[in-house]
């Protein structure tokens, strides 16, 4: 069962902040991609380009910059 605190963005550390981020980030592709056999199938295709490695890198940097701003920068 999800509870309000499951769809928070407030996290104790940046650390949590982080792994949360890259959590949405693997929620945003499985939401995208539903089907699990084409996202094993796709996975060694992408895990070879860098390109796409670096894309990867821009979401979870876009969803930690979301994270740090509601957890006001940890401050």
């Amino acid at each position: 069962m999800t509870t309000a605190t499951d769809l928070s963005l407030i996290t104790p550390t940046v650390e949590e902040g982080r792994a949360l981020a890259i959590k949405l980030a693997r929620s945003t592709v499985k939401a995208t991609q539903p089907d699990a056999e084409v996202r094993v199938r796709l996975r060694p295709v992408y895990a070879e380009d860098p390109v796409a490695l670096v894309a990867i890198a821009h979401v979870v940097a876009v969803e930690f910059a979301t994270i740090a701003a509601a957890n006001h920068y940890w401050r």
